[in-house]
């Protein structure tokens, strides 16, 4: 009986001893795949101007990066109208203790109103700055300026999402309208010539999703 009972006893203890292993693996599982919340801090293109609410970047974009598995809760922090100023001037708000990383998309208007490349960087450089302050991990987002302000101002612009980029080893995606550049472009936009429609935002997230989708895997788990 007794070598019984401790045969039962080691074998009782095994069984517990992987019972327990079990819900500690899946505890630290649970802990992984916890969703991470982006904010994304942009201006009319990030807001979804002109579209219906389902059909802007934001929306477009946490559809695509749930068909492709990711725990991301993206909040919308697009204002239309936003320069980098404007970013920066509410970017303090936009870094809420639940926000885990920021997609900072911002130098359109900027570049519609010919505002000097050298002010715009600043601002970004700021943003940047605060979200490194505040231990929150960004990915820049640029835009592709022509030359309708002559070349120098073409290459100032361009040029400093990846200076940027590099100065604060964050990751960039270079140009938000990649996605349309080699397609029919007025067939994508809004009548302002301006505005992506809802065809227009798909490209653009189908494009650029990868990226993010990088990001937000690189992300550290809490």
């Amino acid at each position: 009986m007794g070598k019984t009972f401790a045969l039962f006893t080691l074998a009782y203890g095994a069984v517990r001893s992987v019972r327990n292993g079990l819900i500690l693996s899946l505890f630290a599982t649970a802990a992984v795949a916890a969703p991470v919340t982006v904010a994304a801090l942009g201006d009319s293109l990030t807001a979804g101007y002109g579209l219906e609410q389902d059909q802007g970047f934001v929306p477009q974009m946490q559809a695509w990066l749930d068909a492709e598995g990711a725990e991301v809760t993206l909040l919308n922090a697009g204002v239309s109208g936003d320069t980098t100023a404007g970013g920066l001037s509410r970017v303090d708000w936009t870094l809420t203790p639940d926000v885990d990383a920021m997609l900072i998309a911002l130098g359109g208007n900027d570049y519609l109103r010919g505002l000097d490349p050298k002010v715009s960087r600043d601002n970004l450089d700021k943003i940047l700055g605060k979200a490194k302050a505040a231990d929150v991990p960004s990915m820049l987002i640029g835009l592709r300026a022509g030359t309708n302000y002559g070349a120098d101002y073409a290459t100032a612009f361009n040029g400093m999402y990846g200076d940027l980029g590099a100065k604060y080893d964050v990751p960039v995606y270079p140009d938000w309208f990649a996605g349309l550049r080699d397609l029919d472009l007025p067939k994508y936009l809004q009548a302002d010539g301006i505005h992506p429609n809802a065809e227009g935002v798909k490209l653009i997230v189908a494009a650029m999703g990868p990226a993010v989708l990088d990001f937000v895997k690189g992300l550290p788990a809490d």
